[in-house]
This record gives structure tokens, sequence and C-alpha cells, in this order.
């Protein structure tokens, strides 16, 4: 999916290039000689005195430079070495965090949580959002799966989307993370319900590309879904206190209420009842056995019996079911088994053949790749999973370091095409190696312009950068051909 979605921007990207360079060889002469005056005199206009000007500017800055190149020089190595420093210490994120002036919560509660429940609990976080922050505008949430299930949740999760005014008229806080800390501190109040607030397109990013909408994964595999439920716990509590790390979000596997029917296969075989004998009788009081047909004109119903709903969720009720005897006689259910109300697996999940656990979180305040390399201290000092089970990253982590990895093999391959180009477009080795140191120097600008603004770097920072060495390039090649 990922591959997908950045496909299409790399194949415009070199599409637009195809189409200037066959318009350069084509359109442009043709246009040129029709259009462009052929008369050889030129009149000095408002472009040529703005370009004196920045010259008159200039000379005396490039004349004063070559009378102390050696300084200058080492100055430019110098300060290369220190924007290469500051580039380590710039962290990392796969795409940057945009703002997109409104949030989206992301609504969970216990399993086996009935609809009705989960309305009325949304409907009284809506409420409370309305109430007690004016910067809301409207607030929708979806409980869920629809028909069609494009999206698929279970019932006990919802997706809200939080509609807010233009940021300019907030009161409640003066920043996207402190109004998202506030409301979730507000909706906390609401018992056994979890919310964690992100942002709309952030989030289906998220879920598109890793099928996990929170920003970062940790992913544990296992084969005891007690065990991989008791190491998520404790690594949703280590990660708690690192800085930058929302409230964790435990994926769900074990807690769905489960009414348990084990026989007495010892007081089956007194009383002469086989166990398809009591299946039946539990089947048809849960979903129901046919035992007539109702007609109405031309149409004929199955007539279907079966326990009314609220006996179906009273253990004494099923306790109280009545088994048939072969002599004719009944015995209740209780008299061969033992009825518990137990909790059970909600969902199994599997991921490159063994079952997985995930610990989310999105990252607020900081980028993610410092966030995960403390997280990884943390784990690696305090964490001991039992043997066979491991984690790994997911999320947009995930996606950073395979895209990093491919930059790593790309750009370095990239240079080598471009400075073979270089030689073969000049002749000169002397002369390439001048227009090829462009390229690291030019990275000073982009690594203090991220500095200054407080970005890390990013997938999106790295095509900039790439965009900027051809800029280098094509300066130090129209440099050259002026020099000679």
């Amino acid at each position: 999916i990922e591959g997908k979605m950045f496909r299409p921007m790399a194949l415009t990207i070199f599409f637009a290039i195809l189409g200037a360079f066959i318009l350069s060889l084509t359109y442009v002469p043709m246009a040129s000689a029709l259009f462009l005056s052929k008369e050889s005199v030129h009149k000095t206009n408002l472009s040529d005195r703005l370009i004196n000007k920045l010259q008159s500017w200039y000379k005396p800055i490039i004349t004063k430079s070559l009378q102390h190149s050696k300084v200058l020089i080492a100055s430019m190595v110098l300060l290369f070495g220190i924007s290469l420093f500051a580039f380590t210490r710039l962290g990392g994120e796969f795409i940057p965090n945009l703002e997109e002036g409104d949030f989206a919560a992301e609504i969970s509660m216990a399993q086996g949580t009935s609809l009705s429940q989960m309305v009325k609990t949304c409907t009284q976080a809506e409420k409370i959002l309305k109430s007690k922050f004016p910067e809301v505008k409207q607030v929708v949430t979806r409980i869920g799966s629809s028909e069609i299930p494009t999206d698929p949740m279970p019932i006990e999760r919802a997706d809200m989307l939080i509609a807010l005014y233009p940021k300019a008229e907030w009161t409640s806080a003066k920043t996207k993370d402190e109004l998202m800390e506030k409301m979730e501190e507000a909706l906390g109040a609401i018992p056994g319900m979890e919310a964690e607030l992100t942002q709309p397109i952030q989030m289906r990013n998220n879920e598109l590309i890793t099928g996990i909408k929170q920003d970062v994964a940790i992913k544990i595999y296992g084969n005891d879904l007690d065990a991989l439920q008791a190491s998520a716990k404790r690594v949703a509590s280590l990660i708690k206190r690192v800085d930058g790390v929302s409230d964790p979000f435990v994926e769900k596997v074990q807690g769905l209420p489960q009414i348990q029917v084990k026989y007495n296969r010892d007081q089956l075989a007194k009383y002469g009842i086989s166990i398809r004998t009591a299946n039946k009788v539990l089947e048809t009081a849960f979903a129901g056995s046919r035992s007539g047909y109702v007609f109405e004109g031309d149409k004929r119903f199955d007539l279907v019996v079966r326990m009314d709903k609220d006996l179906r969720n009273d253990i004494k009720a099923i306790e109280s079911l009545y088994l048939p005897l072969p002599d004719g006689g009944t015995i209740p259910l209780q008299q061969v088994a033992q009825i518990t109300l137990t909790d059970a697996p909600a969902q199994v999940t599997h991921e490159d053949g063994q079952r997985r656990i995930f610990v989310g979180f999105n990252v607020r305040g900081r980028d993610i790749q410092t966030t995960v390399d403390e997280i990884q201290e943390v784990l690696d000092k305090e964490l001991k999973l039992p043997a066979g089970y491991y984690y790994t990253y997911g999320g947009q982590f995930q996606n950073l370091q395979e895209a990093t990895g491919r930059l790593m093999l790309a750009v370095p391959l990239a240079l080598l095409v471009i400075l073979g180009l270089l030689y073969a477009t000049l002749k000169n080795i002397r002369e390439t190696l001048f227009v090829f140191s462009a390229i690291p120097l030019s990275a000073i600008g982009g690594v203090w312009a991220l500095c200054l603004r407080g970005m890390p770097f990013s997938i999106s920072a790295g095509v900039g950068f790439i965009a900027l060495f051809g800029v280098a390039v094509l300066n130090g090649i129209v440099l050259i051909g002026q020099f000679n």
C-alpha cells in the first residue's frame, strides 16, 4: 500500500520532466522563432537595473572573499561539519504532521459492550466536548461497521470526528497538542471509556499504510494469548512515562464475556443422555430451532422457537433448562453440567504465521525517531519477554526505517551517477570535483532551515534535499561554463 501511495507522485514528477524536455526541443524553439523579436538592439529595462544593483553589492563581497580564500574554504568545511553534527540531532519522522484543523478521537470500551450502551456513552462524550470546549463546532460519531464494511470495527469501537472553529478563535488552548490533552482529560471522566485523539487524515493514513491507526505500534509475537496480553500491558506501563508518548492503547484480545457449559460425562451416561441431545437443547435455546410452519396465503414461513433475549443472558435460566430422558422424563441442565460466565478471547490476530498483539501510541511534541530510540533503551533494560516471544515496531516508524533504508541505497547510487555524468559533460576531473563539491555544501542551508523551524528529518525533507542537490549541480555547471 505504501508503494501504491507514493508511486503516483514519482510518476507525476517523471512525466512533468519528460513533458518539459519534449517541449524544450519542439514547441519552445518554434514559439521563439515566431514571437520573439529578431532585433539585436537591447534597451536597458527594469530587470537590467535590478541586476546591476545586485551586482554592485555582490562584487565587493566576492572580491574580499577571494582575498581570503583559504579562510573562507576552511570556514565552509567547519560549518559543514557543524551542520552534519546538527543533522544527526534532528530526529526523524516518516511524513510531517500538519495541522488539519479538526480532530478525530478513537473511542473504545470493554469487550461485549452493547450497541445501546455504546450510543449512550458516545452521546455523553459529545455533550462534554460541546459544553466544555467552545472551539468545537460539531461532533459526529461512527460506531462499529457499516453494511459495506470498508472499515471493519466491533460494536465497542467508534471513530469520533470533531470539527473545530479556526485556531484564531480558540480560547481553551493555544496549541493543537494542548487542546488534545485537555479533551482527553475531559473524556477520561467517563467510566469504562478510553479515548485517544489524533487528526482525521493522519489517522486514516496510518490505517491505510500499516493497518494501525496510531503513529507507532509495538507488535509482540507469541503463542499464548494470556502471555501476550500480560506482555502488552507491561510494555504499555513502561513506555507511558517516556516523553512524547500519548496514552498507550493495548489491542484487546481478551475479555469477551462467554457462557461456558462443561458437561459431566459420567452424569450424562448415568441418565442415558447423549452429548448430541444436550447440544441440541442448547442450540435451540440460543440459536433457535424450527418447530413448524406458518402460512399466510400462499406464503410459508418457518416457525422458530428459542429462549427470550433476557433469559439467554441469565445463567440461572440456562441452568434450569430441561434435558429429555430416554424414559420420557426430564432433568435440569445443572445436574449434568457446570455453567459459568468466563472471559474468552475476543479476537486472535495473526501476522507472519504467528499470533500477535500490539501496543499503539501517538507521538506529541517530539519526533518519532528520538521517541522510539528512548523507548528502545527502556525496553532493553526493563522488559523480559517469555522464551519464544519477541517484538517489532510498526506504524510510521516502520515506514521511516524502510524508506530510510531505501534512501541510504538510492542516494549514494544517484551521487555516483551524477559524478559520472559531470565528468562526461566537463571532461575535466578538477572541474567535475568542483561542481560535485556543491552537493554536500548546499545541504548546509537545508539542515539549518530544519533546525530553525524545529522540524525533524522526514522523507519529504529527503526528497527536498535531492531536488536541492540537482539545483546545486545545475548552478555549478552554469558557473563553470561562464568561467570557461
